[in-house]
């Protein structure tokens, strides 16, 4: 099989496709043809070295859909369609980088759909984080306003689409004035430019925000938390600024009396799989629009990477095999 293989930590250019032996599954594991997959911002930062739990050579990859080859238990047929995400996937074991996986049955959820795999690969990851995100984490009610830090990911527009679909007033950020658009196309009732100081433009403007969802991650942190109301939430789910901690943290002096700070893993809290099939049938019914970026093959993995770092937004980057 082809895969693409991370010997050691760096650029993209450290991603090299080889050919490997297919590797067999073993007890409580299937094998699964991958399809497709999307590529996500924890991933370009183990790539840097970032995560340093992870040993190589490593095959990455936190999420893919695909079908199945081999169930030796017999609960999944041959051809079985399936997605499979985080669980250490792609960190503790080889993930979807590649033609063939072997994963823990534990992470796999199998469905139903005709939608194209290139569809299909940008969901998993993406409709975990968002849907976990605003239910399980900032437990979303009709009527509220949400803001959502970091408006321009892909998690970022879907969930926009989603909390308006519930009712929700939204408010989404970008850095760049000339994706205004975009966000207001996308569900945003408001677009604010994020120069770090969102919370002093919705004091100026006097706006009431019950919901952050926080993308840009520990870099913005503190802001979001002085931007919710008295009793309001704040989930960071993303990190697009790259960074995992904060230096000095000092809960009392960082969040404001009265505020609540979660975050939402899918690697800690996963939805159950009835919840991803909803998600699909609404797709294909029309009623919900994910965006997808740009799609590439495995054998433009380090094209694919490369263009992430670009920062571009506007949705799902997808590789599809």
């Amino acid at each position: 099989m082809k895969a693409a293989v991370l010997y050691r930590a760096g650029g993209p250019e450290n991603l090299r496709l080889e050919e490997r032996k297919i590797p067999a599954p073993s007890k409580g594991e299937v094998l699964v043809k991958v399809k497709a997959f999307g590529l996500n911002r924890s991933e370009i930062m183990t790539r840097k070295g970032y995560s340093e739990s992870v040993h190589f050579p490593r095959i990455l990859g936190i999420e893919c859909v695909g079908e199945i080859v081999e169930d030796a238990s017999g609960e999944f047929h041959k051809g079985k369609k399936v997605t499979a995400f985080m669980g250490g996937m792609g960190r503790d074991f080889d993930g979807s980088y590649a033609e063939f996986a072997v994963l823990p049955k534990s992470i796999i959820s199998p469905f139903e759909s005709e939608l194209p795999w290139e569809v299909l690969g940008a969901l998993p990851e993406m409709f975990q984080a968002v849907y976990g995100s605003l239910h399980s984490a900032l437990k979303i009610k009709k009527g509220e306003t949400i803001l959502i830090r970091g408006g321009t990911s892909s998690i970022g527009l879907l969930a926009a689409e989603l909390a308006k679909s519930e009712s929700l007033e939204v408010i989404s950020t970008t850095r760049n004035i000339s994706k205004q658009n975009l966000l207001l196309d996308n569900g945003a009732d408001k677009v604010l430019i994020d120069d770090g100081n969102l919370s002093n433009q919705i004091s100026d403007q006097n706006i009431k925000i019950d919901k952050i969802l926080e993308l840009v991650g520990t870099t913005t942190l503190k802001d979001s938390l002085a931007s919710v109301v008295q009793g309001g939430i704040v989930c960071m789910t993303g990190m697009l600024s790259e960074q995992w901690s904060i230096k000095d943290f000092a809960p009392m002096d960082y969040i404001p009396a009265g505020t609540f700070l979660t975050v939402y893993d899918s690697g800690q809290m996963r939805m159950d799989g009835h919840y991803f099939q909803d998600f699909i049938n609404e797709i294909e019914n029309g009623n919900i629009h994910p965006k997808i970026k740009k799609v590439f093959k495995l054998e433009e993995i380090v094209e694919a990477h490369t263009f992430m770092e670009s920062n571009s937004g506007g949705g799902k980057i997808v590789v599809v095999l």
